[in-house]
């Protein structure tokens, strides 16, 4: 695969992962976060630095706007519940595990 199709390709899986997020609003960030090791703000926080390392930056909160599809404190009023004591326990249990944002050419 040559270079602009891969980079095409990448940037088409990130769209569908973000729109895939933006209807399943069900799914609390603390949840991704706890088994997978990264939420919607990791994604935004990955955009923001992808955005300033190729000399566009965004600010975090456009960032979020783009991943969430709307402001996030418009999402939050909408969609997010109180974490659990469980859901807090576990997110501790797996900060080690937590993603690490950096840019990655």
């Amino acid at each position: 695969m040559d270079e602009l199709t891969r980079l095409k390709v990448e940037a088409a899986a990130f769209r569908g992962l973000v729109q895939h997020l933006q209807k399943r609003t069900d799914v609390q960030n603390i949840d991704i976060m706890n088994t997978a090791g990264f939420c919607r703000n990791c994604l935004a926080k990955w955009f923001k630095a992808a955005s300033e390392h190729y000399g566009s930056p965004v600010s975090y909160e456009a960032a979020q706007e783009i991943v969430y599809g709307m402001p996030l404190k418009d999402w939050k009023a909408k969609n997010q519940k109180s974490a659990t004591p469980e859901q807090e326990r576990k997110f501790e249990e797996t900060k080690p595990l937590h993603a690490v944002i950096s840019v990655v050419d």
